[in-house]
């Protein structure tokens, strides 16, 4: 019987063909996947795991951690993956709201983390580290090494990612297992990804870009990944004669560019460099074309939607856009106010239909109704157009999302923590160019009269409270915030005055 998404990600690559390789030398063939992940598919059904059931995971990157989303695709299990960096009154927050029936964490929170699991009503909390080891795989150790999938539709869920937005909490984008496959198929397609390619992996796998993306992509293709613990510039260039591609976000691309090893000669294996979850400035674009001859190709895509476009593999990789709509994607740009469709090359909200978007929000129909229209289109909430030849331009986002690094940061929730600190009396996030994150993370703060508060001691308060990567990179000091006439403050304003702030 078909458990839709694990056959699709397994059919082409061979028993003997390796999936997965560390600098370190250990070596994953499909064939001895196939046999990891089932003991571990079995040892969380021996947690009473069954078909539906979400498994919610903080761990650090490992192929055993792999192994243990393709283990959940087996079982019939929902997977969901939280940022490492998430502080622990974070995944309070999570469990509590996806109410998963078992929790994988590092050992070295298993501490602090098991007493919220079990406020939270998880039944199991099981751990594993970056090398492997944990309470899972003492429980996986022992299981057979076959077993027999749970059979899951192309409707079933696959997935819950947890997004950002603009006010409130985070929201869990239910990802469905064709929604991922399909993605996957379609990119293979549009990358002409096969079973010869060495994918060079240094993204992170609790992201969409990282797991999704590059894992289900190349293990659709029957792939190779060169499977790195974080990115190095060093072993990037070193690692370049044995791999043909690489997937980043754009501080990959201003490290290599500054890396005196990124020559013509050093990319000569590879054919693919691919930018995304952050938007690439133009100038890392022509620097990289000017050092290697090779022109990096960008792509956009939502944790609701997955890849929506992409720049082509032949044809004009245009610095500035992010391509034209994948195969079985339909974007358009819409009036924000009414909807109505926009002339070509006019700003707008961008709206998508396809077999990519997901789902609904976990819990929340009323906001999942509210971001759909009634002919099927996503309203994504980023501003943009598309030019006269189909190429898509984002400009902004309507929501004041701030995207840093290729992590989503909605500015409510660090304004929250920054106004509850004494002696401020308001404050706004907005996000700044920056030629590393592509976005700053920035803190516009007003004292309150008579306060004495300086940066130090705002980033030292917020550090106990929020992930790093969604603390300021900077506070800056206002007399006050420039409101309309309707008094809601725009942030429009503030990132203009202060555009410069990161040269």
């Amino acid at each position: 019987m078909a458990c839709y998404l694990y056959d699709r990600l397994t059919a082409q690559g061979a028993s003997d063909g390796i999936f997965l390789e560390t600098p370190g030398g250990r070596a994953l063939s499909y064939g001895q996947v196939a046999l990891l992940s089932a003991q571990i598919a079995h040892a969380l059904k021996d947690c009473g795991t069954k078909a539906g059931d979400i498994v919610a995971v903080q761990i650090e990157k490992s192929p055993e951690a792999v192994m243990l989303m393709l283990a959940c695709l087996r079982v019939g299990a929902v997977f969901l993956p939280l940022n490492t960096a998430y502080t622990a009154s974070e995944i309070a927050y999570f469990l509590g709201d996806s109410h998963p029936r078992v929790f994988v964490c590092d050992p070295s929170r298993a501490g602090e983390l098991t007493s919220i699991a079990t406020a939270a009503h998880v039944a199991h909390v099981l751990t594993l580290d970056s090398a492997g080891q944990g309470s899972l795989m003492e429980r996986a150790a022992d299981q057979p090494k076959d077993f027999e999938n749970a059979v899951r539709g192309a409707d079933d869920l696959a997935a819950l990612l947890y997004t950002s937005g603009t006010t409130g909490r985070s929201k869990g984008a239910m990802l469905t297992q064709d929604n991922l496959a399909s993605n996957a198929q379609t990119l293979c397609d549009t990358w002409h990804f096969s079973s010869r390619d060495v994918l060079l992996h240094a993204l992170p796998i609790y992201h969409t870009h990282g797991l999704f993306v590059a894992i289900n992509v190349t293990m659709m293709a029957g792939a190779k990944l060169l499977f790195l613990p974080k990115f190095d510039a060093d072993q990037i260039i070193s690692l370049m004669p044995q791999a043909t591609c690489l997937m980043g976000v754009p501080t990959f691309y201003t490290r290599l560019i500054e890396h005196p090893g990124l020559t013509a000669e050093a990319v000569k294996p590879m054919r693919l460099f691919i930018s995304g979850s952050a938007p690439l400035l133009a100038e890392t674009h022509r620097i990289f074309a000017q050092k290697t001859g090779m022109a990096i190709l960008e792509r956009y895509g939502m944790t609701e939607t997955g890849m929506i476009t992409s720049n082509p593999y032949q044809g004009a990789r245009r610095a500035g856009t992010v391509g034209l709509p994948l195969a079985d994607v339909e974007v358009r740009v819409c009036d924000p106010t009414d909807g109505h469709p926009m002339p070509q090359g006019d700003i707008g909200v961008i709206e998508v239909r396809g077999p990519n978007v997901f789902k609904g929000y976990w819990e929340m129909p009323e906001k999942t109704a509210a971001e759909f229209r009634k002919d099927g289109f996503f309203i994504t909430g980023d501003l943009g157009l598309v030019d006269g030849e189909g190429y898509v331009h984002i400009v902004g986002r309507g929501k004041d999302l701030v995207i840093t690094g290729g992590f989503n940061v909605y500015p409510k929730e660090v304004e929250s923590e920054i106004d509850a600190l004494e002696g401020v009396q308001e404050s706004a996030i907005i996000g700044l160019p920056h030629r590393d994150f592509g976005e700053a993370v920035t803190a516009v703060i007003v004292l309150e009269k008579g306060a004495n508060l300086d940066e130090a001691q705002v980033l030292a308060a917020l550090a106990p409270k929020l992930a790093k990567f969604k603390l300021p990179k900077k506070v800056i000091f206002a007399s006050e915030l420039p409101r309309n006439t309707m008094g809601k403050v725009q942030k429009n304003r503030l990132r203009d005055m202060f555009s410069a702030t990161y040269g």
